[in-house]
């Protein structure tokens, strides 16, 4: 029987054996709670600070600027909402490709009397800084960008971006959640004001995220009831999550190099192999993007079919973003980047590990090429 391919690590990782190991303890006999004061309670918060100090070295911040969340959308929700609570400003821009955890909190946001600027990409998906500034507003009180799209692997300009609107006294925001294993984030490089992370696409547990809040920044608590997180974020700290995450990212770095290489081999081999085997498919976004995302287009296919197909052969890919994947939608990301509705229903998400062999991308390739002709003729499209 053939072995199970998954090529949506853009939705979530498998677990890497190491933070499996590291959790382990912390679901067991090491159960006190973190604000306790007695020696179970004090047990558990030095495994969370020691996470948190291993996370906020990692992007070269202080560990007191890293709030502990349930995981990138709340990390996001919390830096919008956060931030624009804590001043008078009334104004925010943000993208046409965000995550719709960043869109759907803006339109929450707009629902309470703010306004916001939603700035268009160019075909490649890529969102100029020169759009982003004209947008400001003497009332702008945040400008929120993602760093690395969820459905493309677009990367933002977002180094440029943190310049110049720090050279305005701008604050910015970026999602960084599929940065983080792909780009080498420095703050003290880069003058972002929040980054948003998640620890299940570093091969980290699910359900554990944080918020970098550089310090001096402006923020109002929004989860309230408890004085956790340094009263910014309330409720008891996810133990075992919180040390699967921050192993995760002691992986992430002392593996880097490695990864890094690997998954660009797994994604040329594939591109190439695609080449050799399908007629009539297009890369979108790929000016700008990191190695581990594939978006591509198969003219004549439905998106949605080729994915039941290929899962029914054991091969993982998706549609986009495991958020909205199901709300059978044509991608607003793709959209935005001027491609038309009936291409957007024949794209499809590719995403690469670092645990993927050469033998299971042949055979990716094999039954993508293999449905893509069958599907075409069953269409009336063949190619």
């Amino acid at each position: 029987m053939d072995l199970p391919v998954y090529l949506d690590n853009a939705a979530t990782t498998p677990l890497h054996p190491q933070v499996a190991f590291a959790m382990r303890p912390f679901l067991g006999d090491v159960y006190g709670n973190p604000s306790s004061v007695h020696q179970f309670g004090q047990q558990a918060r030095r495994a969370v600070e020691q996470a948190r100090s291993h996370i906020a070295q990692a992007i070269g911040a202080h560990s007191r600027e890293l709030i502990f969340t349930s995981g990138g959308t709340e990390a996001d929700f919390l830096a919008l909402v956060g931030v624009l609570r804590a001043s008078d400003k009334r104004h925010l821009v943000t993208s046409r490709i965000e995550h719709h955890a960043v869109l759907q909190t803006c339109t929450w946001l707009q629902e309470l009397g703010y306004e916001v600027t939603y700035v268009s990409p160019d075909a490649t998906g890529y969102v100029a800084v020169e759009e982003i500034l004209a947008a400001l507003r003497p009332d702008t009180g945040l400008v929120s960008l993602m760093w690395v799209n969820n459905e493309t692997g677009t990367v933002q300009p977002i180094e440029r971006l943190s310049r110049e609107l720090s050279d305005r006294r701008v604050l910015l925001h970026s999602d960084a959640v599929q940065a983080l294993p792909s780009i080498s984030i420095d703050v003290n490089q880069v003058p972002v004001s929040l980054l948003s992370f998640s620890g299940h696409k570093i091969y980290g547990p699910k359900g554990i995220g944080a918020l970098y809040l550089r310090e001096g920044t402006p923020f109002s608590s929004v989860i309230r009831g408890g004085h956790q997180e340094r009263d910014r974020r309330a409720g008891t700290e996810n133990v075992a999550a919180a040390v699967g995450f921050g192993v995760a990212v002691e992986q992430l770095r002392a593996e880097w190099e490695d990864r890094v290489l690997r998954i660009s081999q797994v994604r040329e081999q594939f591109l190439s192999g695609l080449q050799r085997a399908v007629t009539h498919w297009r890369l979108n976004g790929a000016q700008h993007a990191v190695p581990s995302i594939c978006n591509v287009t198969f003219t004549g296919v439905q998106a949605d079919a080729l994915v039941m197909a290929l899962d029914l052969d054991g091969i993982a890919i998706s549609t986009g973003s495991a958020c909205s994947a199901g709300a059978m939608e044509p991608s607003h990301v793709l959209l935005a980047m001027g491609i038309p509705e009936e291409e957007v229903l024949s794209s499809v998400r590719i995403s690469f590990s670092s645990f993927i062999t050469r033998a299971q991308v042949d055979r990716a390739v094999d039954r993508i090429a293999y449905h893509v002709h069958r599907l075409r003729v069953l269409n009336g499209t063949d190619l």
